[in-house]
């Protein structure tokens, strides 16, 4: 079976963002396009206020219309759709379980209250074994550029960056990897951020600071350097940064193309889960957010 990005649809504009966004991805890493319409999934919240048979109508035609609407900007994307009819969860999982990534839309509030996601998007985050990305509406076209994008050329360059935050506990080959080859096949800065904060102090405080911030940007340059050896086409942004993570990573969204973090698959409390910093940076995000689960 050939490799696909699915994309889940319920006809909210965040689900058309990402089905955009999942387009150009999927063309980005020559792969299909799969579109899966979970009909439990808030099937009817966004279909116009008619009978039910012109609900039922509307239901049946909304991979197919989007189908075509996204074969109009991509006419070389193999695109295939589906419609599901179990739980959106487990369905959309399943339809998933052969594609490079799960793409699904985020609804966007404020840069006050953050991205607010639904308890479905947030269940196939705490679950999924693929990468998934949330899109919200505001930022699916951020970074996007020669490929069908309306973004214009000033914008794409305020925001080609991709944001990877990373754990110097536990740098996990696949987020790394994830983040590299995204920055690279947009030809966009990779701007790493790790946050930490330091023990209680103990001696001169300004010694012990400059010590210790010394030695974690160390830390994080050895991290990196194999893998910009790997990916030698890539500009590195290193940044250790004192702080909440969470906080830090948020600002950056202003200006990313794509935001990289990741989730633990294993830990002491068993069961799907999101961590803290992940948590927040799906809620405070203004970009796309790749989350990407490891060991």
């Amino acid at each position: 079976m050939p490799r696909t990005v699915t994309v889940g649809l319920d006809g909210s504009p965040e689900s058309l963002a990402a089905a955009g966004w999942a387009a150009r991805e999927a063309q980005w890493r020559g792969l299909s396009l799969n579109l899966v319409h979970a009909l439990d999934w808030h099937s009817f919240t966004y279909a116009p206020l008619t009978g039910g048979k012109s609900l039922a109508r509307w239901a049946e035609r909304l991979p197919h219309d989007t189908a075509a609407r996204l074969r109009r900007d991509h006419p070389d994307l193999r695109i295939v759709h589906q419609q599901v009819t179990t739980e959106p969860v487990p369905s959309l999982l399943a339809a998933a379980e052969d594609s490079e990534l799960l793409v699904l839309g985020s609804r966007g509030l404020s840069r006050v209250t953050g991205v607010l996601v639904g308890s479905v998007a947030l269940s196939i985050v705490a679950r999924a074994e693929l990468p998934v990305v949330l899109v919200p509406t505001g930022g699916a076209g951020r970074g996007d550029r020669g490929i069908g994008s309306a973004t214009t050329a000033s914008a794409a360059r305020a925001h080609s960056e991709v944001v990877l935050g990373l754990d110097l506990g536990r740098p996990a080959d696949q987020l790394l990897d994830f983040a590299f080859d995204a920055a690279a096949r947009r030809a966009a800065t990779l701007r790493v951020i790790h946050g930490w904060s330091p023990p209680p102090v103990s001696g001169h405080p300004l010694l012990w600071s400059t010590g210790a911030s010394a030695r974690v940007a160390r830390e994080l340059a050895e991290v990196l350097r194999p893998w910009r050896a790997k990916y030698p086409c890539v500009e590195v942004s290193e940044q250790a940064v004192v702080g909440s993570p969470a906080e830090h990573l948020a600002d950056a969204s202003d200006h990313a193309a794509l935001m990289v973090v990741g989730r633990f698959t294993d830990g002491p409390r068993p069961g799907p889960r999101i961590g803290p910093v992940t948590h927040a940076v799906l809620h405070r995000s203004a970009a796309p957010v790749a989350v990407v689960a490891h060991g």
